[in-house]
């Protein structure tokens, strides 16, 4: 089976720190990958090089197929890239973003509704400039921002900051349907009691490398 992620020798510099160091890695379609590790040990950096935003140094970047060290805008309608900014207009209303993003990824206002509803994010907001919403509110709009676009590979840092007990509940759901549905997921998270039950699998990441895995249990081994 061909790997939705595929990183051989991955070398990315930021400025001419190494935060990555030479990354081996191998995500197939319906993984959900757990990406472990101390803060500034290369996994925002890993997600943004499968975004195709950060180029490699050296080494190898195959997404989705394409070869990112040749063309990394390739991918990019392709992925949903959830981080720690927003990536919302925050002067324009909740609508007002979810109809340009779900116009940029060739998506309907449907969709965009769609998304707000299984996101959560009541109809009362929906008018509201988003710079007024809560840090919790703000950060169910930017999942459905991203679902809405219905990316083949989602990759997430830190997806339950900002959430209470059942907005992290249900990103745990949407993660899991996202993978039943065939789309990979790669997330980063130091919520390790709830991201080990939801992923198949987890990688440990420090200094730019990958020092351990922790492999598919037998059920998800069969499912792959």
């Amino acid at each position: 089976m061909s790997a939705i992620v595929h990183l051989r020798s991955a070398v990315a510099l930021i400025g001419r720190f190494p935060a990555l160091a030479g990354v081996d890695l191998d995500v197939h379609a319906g993984e959900i990958l757990l990406l472990r590790g101390p803060n500034g040990a290369g996994k925002t950096t890993l997600l943004g090089v499968c975004a195709g935003l950060i180029g490699l140094s050296t080494g190898e970047a195959v997404v989705l197929g394409e070869d990112l060290t040749k063309n990394r805008r390739a991918v990019r309608r392709r992925v949903g890239l959830l981080g720690h900014d927003s990536f919302l207009y925050q002067d324009l209303s909740v609508v007002e973003n979810l109809d340009f993003w779900s116009r940029a990824a060739a998506a309907t206002v449907a969709d965009g509704r769609a998304a707000l509803d299984r996101l959560g994010v009541a109809s009362r907001l929906f008018e509201l400039p988003v710079h007024s919403l809560s840090a919790g509110q703000r950060r169910r709009v930017s999942f459905a921002a991203m679902i809405c676009r219905r990316p083949e590979l989602w990759l997430l840092d830190e997806p339950h900051a900002g959430l209470d007990s059942a907005g992290r509940d249900l990103v745990d759901g949407l993660m899991s349907e996202a993978a039943t549905s065939g789309a990979t997921v790669l997330f980063a998270s130091h919520e390790l009691d709830r991201a080990e039950h939801v992923a198949h699998r987890s990688v440990t990441i420090s200094g730019g490398v990958i020092l351990d895995e922790t492999p598919p249990s037998t059920e998800t081994r069969a499912e792959l």
